[in-house]
C-alpha cells in the first residue's frame, strides 16, 4: 500500500515546502517511487504543467474540447516534483486559489481557472467539488507511487476551519496519512505553538502525529533539550529533529517572503561584493504581485541586488535614493488595479524619467503598454479602457480564457540591446489572460511573446532569467550602461563558493533534512538504508 506522510505546520512559512522537497529527493535517490501532493494551495506563484487526461471537473473550451494539455499548479509542488525526479502534473496540486485582492481569489481546479470567488462563496458553493477533485488526484498519484509526500497549508490547528480544511484535515483522512508537524523557532514561542497545535487538532488527527520538527534554529541545539523533554512528556509526541536556519535555494511559494508593499527590501545583497561593483535592479512591490520567482535567478547572481520598492508608502519619487541600474516590473494577478496603484504612487513619472533598461514580465509587460482594453474584466471597478504607462507601443485586450503553455521561443539578440549577442532559444512558460498587439514600431527579440523598443523590453515568458544566456547578456548590458565592473562569477567571494559540491537546491534540501531529522523514527520507507 502507498505510504503517505503529511508535512503539516503550526503556521504558514515554517518550512513545510523545503522539508517536503527534501524528503522527495531523499526517497527518489533511494529508488523509491515518490510524488508530492498538496490538496489545496493558495499562491500567486504558479507553474504550467501537464494535465492528466483523467482529470475531471474541467471547463469545456470554446472549440468543444475538455480542458487542454496544460494547467497551472503552485510553484512548491512543481519544485517538489522535480525533487522527486518526476514530471509534475496538475494532480500534484489539484486545487489552487490565486488571491486577487479584496478577499477574492481565482479558483483553479485540475489546472483550469474557474470563477473568481470570495472565501465564503468558495466554502458554500465549491468546496465539496474541490474536495472530490483533490481526492481523485490523490488516488491517481497513489496508484503509481510507493510514497506520497503531502504538504499541508498554513496551520493544521485552525479550529475554525477543521470541518473544511482540505489541505490538512481532509487530506490526512482520505490519504490515511501520518503527520509530521513543523514549527518555526525563529518566530518565537515554538514550544507553545507546538503544544497548542497538538491540543487543538481533532482527535483523529492527533492520533496521526508521528513526530515534530523544529525548523530555522540558530545556535546550539543543546539549549533546547529541557523544552524538548518537557514537551515530549506533556504530549507524547517525539521531537524528531532540529533543522538549522539555512536556505537551500528553492523558489518561494508565495509573497510572504517578500517585503511588504509599504517597505523597501533587498534580496541578494549578502555575497560580499562591494557596493561599487554591484548591479541594483529595482522591482516595484506590486500589491498583487505574482510569480515573483522570476527575479530569483537575478538575485542569485554574485554582485546583483534586487531592490523591492514600496508602492503604497506615499513616496512621491519612488525610485529616488535607490541608485537603480535597471528596473524589472514583475507579474501581477490583477494588472489593472496594480497599474492604477503604480500611477497613484508616482511610478508612471518615475519610470518615464528613468534612463536605464526596463523589462516587464507578463503583467509587467501589459502595464508598460499604451492601453488596456476590456479592462473591466480584470480590474475591480475599472473603466473599459485604461491608459498604460506608455513606455511600449502595444495594447493589451483582456479575454476570458487564459493562455497556459510551457514554451520555447527564439532569441534574436540583434532585436534588443538588452539581449545583445544572444541567439538560440529561451524556455519558460506563459500564463496570462490578456492578448497584446503592437500599435507602433517594435522588435520581437523573444518571438511573438515579446515586444521591444530601445531600452524597453516586454515579454510574456516567465522564467526568462532562468535562461543563463539571456540572464548573462542582460546583466552585462546593465553593467556596461551603468559603468559597473562586475566580478567574474567564478571568483565572486566565499558566499558564492560556499557549496563547492555543485549540489542543486533539491540536493541541499535533502541534505538539510537527512542530516537533522531522525528519519528512522518514521519507519519504512523513510528509514535510511
Amino acid at each position: 500500500m502507498t505510504r503517505t506522510l503529511l508535512v503539516a505546520g503550526t503556521a504558514s512559512h515554517v518550512g513545510k515546502s523545503t522539508v517536503a522537497a527534501g524528503l522527495c529527493r531523499l526517497l527518489a535517490d533511494r529508488g523509491i517511487d515518490v510524488a508530492p501532493f498538496k490538496g489545496q494551495n493558495m499562491s500567486n506563484n504558479a507553474r504550467v504543467v501537464a494535465r492528466p487526461t483523467a482529470a475531471d471537473w474541467e471547463r469545456t473550451d470554446s472549440d468543444g474540447t475538455t480542458g487542454g494539455q496544460w494547467g497551472e499548479i503552485g510553484v512548491s509542488q512543481f519544485v517538489q516534483a522535480r525533487a522527486a525526479r518526476i514530471t509534475p502534473t496538475t494532480d500534484c496540486n489539484p486545487v489552487l486559489l490565486k488571491p486577487r485582492g479584496d478577499g477574492e481569489s481565482q479558483l483553479v481546479v485540475h489546472g483550469t481557472a474557474h470563477d473568481h470567488v470570495p472565501a465564503g462563496t468558495y466554502y458554500e458553493d465549491f468546496w465539496e467539488r474541490a474536495r472530490e477533485a483533490a481526492e481523485a488526484s490523490y488516488r491517481r498519484l497513489a496508484a503509481d507511487n510507493d510514497v506520497i509526500v503531502a504538504e499541508g497549508a498554513g496551520s493544521i490547528g485552525e479550529i475554525n476551519l477543521h470541518d473544511r480544511d482540505l489541505a490538512n484535515v481532509e487530506t490526512a483522512a482520505f490519504a490515511d496519512a501520518d503527520v509530521l508537524l513543523l514549527v518555526d523557532i525563529e518566530r518565537g514561542g515554538a514550544f507553545a505553538s507546538l503544544y497548542g497545535t497538538i491540543e487543538l487538532v481533532p482527535p483523529n488527527i492527533r492520533d496521526r502525529i508521528v513526530g515534530a520538527v523544529i525548523t530555522k534554529f540558530r545556535g546550539d541545539p543543546s539549549l533546547l533539550e529541557p523544552g524538548i523533554e518537557e514537551l515530549e512528556s506533556r504530549t507524547g509526541v517525539p521531537i524528531l529533529g532540529v533543522i538549522p536556519y539555512d536556505d537551500p535555494g528553492l523558489p518561494e511559494e508565495d509573497s510572504v517572503g517578500l517585503p511588504g508593499t509599504d517597505e523597501r527590501g533587498v534580496v541578494g545583497g549578502d555575497d560580499g561584493v562591494p557596493a561599487d561593483r554591484r548591479i541594483r535592479i529595482a522591482v516595484p512591490r506590486l500589491p498583487r504581485i505574482s510569480n515573483a520567482t522570476d527575479l530569483e535567478a537575478l538575485a542569485d547572481e554574485p554582485g546583483v541586488s534586487v531592490v523591492y520598492v514600496p508602492v503604497d508608502d506615499g513616496d512621491a519619487a519612488p525610485l529616488a535614493g535607490i541608485d537603480a541600474d535597471a528596473v524589472v516590473v514583475p507579474g501581477t494577478k490583477n494588472t489593472v488595479d496594480d497599474l492604477l496603484a503604480l500611477r497613484e504612487a508616482g511610478f508612471d513619472d518615475a519610470l518615464a524619467a528613468f534612463d536605464g533598461p526596463i523589462v516587464g514580465v507578463c503583467g509587467g509587460y501589459q502595464l508598460l503598454g499604451d492601453r488596456i482594453t476590456n479592462a473591466a474584466l480584470e480590474g475591480t471597478g475599472a473603466d473599459d479602457v485604461v491608459d498604460g504607462l506608455g513606455l511600449l507601443p502595444v495594447e493589451t485586450r483582456f479575454e476570458g480564457d487564459k493562455r497556459l503553455e510551457r514554451t520555447t521561443v527564439p532569441v534574436d539578440g540583434t532585436a534588443s540591446p538588452l539581449l545583445s549577442g544572444v541567439d538560440g532559444t529561451a524556455s519558460g512558460y506563459e500564463i496570462h489572460a490578456g492578448r497584446t498587439t503592437a500599435v507602433g514600431d517594435v522588435t520581437r527579440p523573444l518571438g511573438d511573446s515579446s515586444a521591444a523598443r530601445g531600452r524597453i523590453l516586454g515579454t510574456y515568458l516567465h522564467g526568462l532569467f532562468d535562461n543563463e544566456s539571456v540572464r548573462t547578456a542582460f546583466l552585462e548590458h546593465v553593467a556596461a550602461t551603468a559603468g559597473i565592473d562586475r566580478p567574474a562569477r567564478a571568483t565572486a567571494t566565499a558566499a558564492a563558493e560556499a557549496d563547492v559540491t555543485g549540489a542543486t537546491p533539491y540536493d541541499r534540501a535533502a541534505r538539510l533534512v537527512g542530516e537533522n531529522v531522525d528519519l528512522a523514527a518514521l519507519g519504512d520507507p523513510f528509514e535510511p538504508n
